[in-house]
């Protein structure tokens, strides 16, 4: 699972990226803008809406079940909600992999 999570992790940065640095590169960081944007259709704001509240989530996840298992640096994937939940669960599911085989070796 390591080396799928690891995939995820890729795809996970290069696909919402690719498709934010065009719009970065026209317009420059305006946060205004960007938030017009995000919210400018219904349907732009049900997607933003799904992912606040996903990243909300996938960050409570990280801390309760990184505390649960011990590790130690669970909190190292949370700067990856900067990309989007998209990078930050699997790289925390990618940790935990590691965490757990770790545990079981020793």
């Amino acid at each position: 699972m390591q080396i799928v999570y690891a995939i995820l992790c890729v795809v996970g940065t290069v696909l919402p990226l690719a498709q934010f640095m065009p719009w970065l590169a026209d317009h420059g960081l305006n946060l205004p803008l960007f938030f017009s944007h995000a919210t400018a259709t219904p349907i732009a704001a049900f997607g933003w809406s799904d992912l606040v509240v996903s990243g909300v989530v996938v960050a409570v996840f990280i801390l309760i079940e990184g505390r649960r298992l011990g590790m130690r640096k669970a909190w190292v994937s949370l700067p990856g909600l900067i990309v989007g939940v998209s990078l930050a669960l699997p790289l925390f599911l990618l940790l935990r992999e590691r965490h757990l085989a770790a545990v079981r070796n020793h």
